[in-house]
């Protein structure tokens, strides 16, 4: 993780140079969740995200934004998920995973106050919080990769955004099981320096 982010800080210093801007700065919010599947409940659940992101305009209405977030997803289980491990205990309806999430946003402006997203997200999975037998940790794939699209408002230096993400890759480690994937929509609040 320290190399990835050394190598960012390199490639960003190198291009800085020939911008139309560079910014900086930390970003909070929410994530609500829903992943598809006949062993979740249809719903969405609440998360959050923290992390930084970094924008560089390569001209006055184009520009890209790599983030790195820390992010958190909360499932709710039907009984169908209890089925695959025989077993009707309780603990198994919550599951919390938590994902490292590298976005790489292209940034549209076509005013000073708006920006359109959109770009792939790829997401690491970290751990997978629940206090049921381990066997349940094996049941999600260690990687997430998704398309993202939306909007960014600048008021001074604050960005206030709201994006979809849609999961384009398999999250279920199961063998022959249905296919289960996330669907995200993110809002939150960064401050550029």
């Amino acid at each position: 993780m320290k190399r990835l982010f050394l190598f960012s800080i390199l490639i960003f210093s190198a291009v800085y140079g020939k911008t139309q801007g560079f910014s900086f700065g930390p970003k909070v919010g929410a994530n609500i969740t829903g992943i598809s599947g006949l062993q979740f409940k249809k719903g969405f659940e609440f998360g959050y995200h923290i992390g930084g992101f970094a924008e560089v305009m390569l001209s006055e209405k184009i520009g890209i934004q790599p983030e790195v977030l820390w992010s958190q997803t909360s499932l709710t289980t039907s009984s169908s998920l209890s089925d695959l491990y025989s077993t009707s205990l309780p603990e198994l309806t919550k599951i919390k995973l938590n994902y490292i999430s590298i976005p790489l946003l292209l940034n549209i402006r076509p005013a000073k106050f708006i920006t359109f997203q959109v770009g792939p997200q790829f997401g690491i999975l970290q751990d997978k919080k629940n206090s049921v037998a381990t066997n349940v940790q094996y049941a999600f794939k260690s990687g997430d990769f998704s398309m993202i699209a939306g909007v960014q408002l600048k008021i001074l230096a604050f960005r206030i955004y709201g994006r979809y993400a849609i999961g384009l890759t398999n999250i279920n480690e199961l063998p022959d099981q249905d296919a289960w994937k996330s669907r995200t929509l993110q809002l939150g609040i960064g401050l550029g320096l």
